[in-house]
């Protein structure tokens, strides 16, 4: 089968020992990132299987109809980048990984060393350092602080674990269900939304974008946040209402932010407000890229296609497309 993968920018996924999956299949991998439906179109137009890494490029209905070859979408994870009722309408199969059970651990540590490096200003004393100013601040311990964890799944959850290891009180607000876990695992539950965010001394948000989340927080939530506060987000930038973040962040309620992700991405925009406030520290959401996760990923991923071509998809997100002819 011909087997096309977008945006892998390093071209890790060849030195993957996952890769072996795909041997015998005619594969080409694209390091750059490409949105452009024309482009897109005439880069795809041979692909029977495309590989996506996560959510870096929108496949929907205008490009997907310029691609009558396309028999297989395999990725992992959650797909709002994905048109599913074109797929279906198409004779696509979308096969998708939720890997219950299996937390991210990657995540977890970018959240928890991004928690570190704004509470403690490791950017900012190492960009004095390297020009020529020795101590530039006072930063703060964590210890007997509160850390809020805003979701407990399957990374909420390790990030919890975290904060009790670094001697925090860990705070919870989350949806009944996991509220419940978060009881049974000896956690503490915030008595409204409102106290969650008052008593966090760092709130770190871990929730899937789905309806239900987009906006989820809101300016009134960030302005009940504490001047001295940290907002974590590594999970998705429109869990946060649009402009709420910059606007608080201006106003001194939360005092700092470290994000992982944005409305727009890949963002290159240098002077977006994100980039360029001194209290606020910025990663390329790199939460999922480690070697160690991409081996985890793929290897679901390069099944899904050896499951396909065998005659067994596995993992489809919509079945009614396996009752077409």
């Amino acid at each position: 089968m011909k087997i096309s993968i977008l945006d892998d920018y390093f071209d890790t996924l060849r030195t993957l020992d996952c890769f072996a999956k795909l041997n015998g299949h005619d594969v080409t991998v694209h390091n750059d990132h490409v949105q452009d439906v024309d482009a897109l179109a005439e880069r795809l137009k041979d692909a029977e299987v495309l590989v996506l890494i996560r959510e870096r490029t929108q496949i929907r209905a205008p490009l997907l109809e310029r691609l009558p070859k396309l028999k297989l979408i395999s990725q992992r994870s959650v797909y709002p980048h994905i048109d599913i009722g074109a797929c279906t309408r198409l004779g696509i199969i979308v096969s998708s990984s939720q890997h219950p059970g299996t937390p991210s651990y990657a995540a977890a540590e970018l959240t928890w060393g991004l928690v570190l490096a704004a509470m403690r200003q490791i950017p900012q004393q190492m960009a004095a350092l390297k020009s020529g100013n020795w101590q530039i601040g006072v930063g703060r311990t964590l210890r007997d602080k509160t850390l809020g964890v805003y979701g407990y799944g399957r990374i909420g959850s390790v990030v919890a674990g975290y904060g009790q290891a670094f001697g925090m009180k860990v705070l919870v607000w989350a949806r009944e269900a996991t509220l419940a876990q978060a009881r049974a695992d000896g956690y503490r539950v915030a008595g409204s939304k409102q106290e969650f965010f008052a008593q966090s001394d760092v709130l770190s948000l871990h929730m899937r974008l789905v309806d239900a989340t987009r906006g989820i927080v809101t300016a009134e939530d960030l302005a009940r946040m504490k001047p001295t506060a940290l907002l974590v987000n590594t999970s998705r930038a429109p869990l946060i209402a649009p402009g709420a973040l910059v606007a608080a962040l201006r106003a001194g309620r939360p005092g700092m932010a470290a994000v992982d992700v944005y409305d727009k991405e890949p963002l290159r925009d240098v002077n977006d407000p994100l980039l360029t406030m001194e209290n606020v520290i910025s990663t390329p959401h790199i939460g999922y890229v480690s070697r160690d996760e991409y081996e985890l990923q793929f290897s679901d991923i390069f099944g899904q296609i050896v499951d396909y071509a065998a005659g067994r998809p596995s993992n489809v997100v919509n079945p009614d497309v396996l009752k077409r002819p």
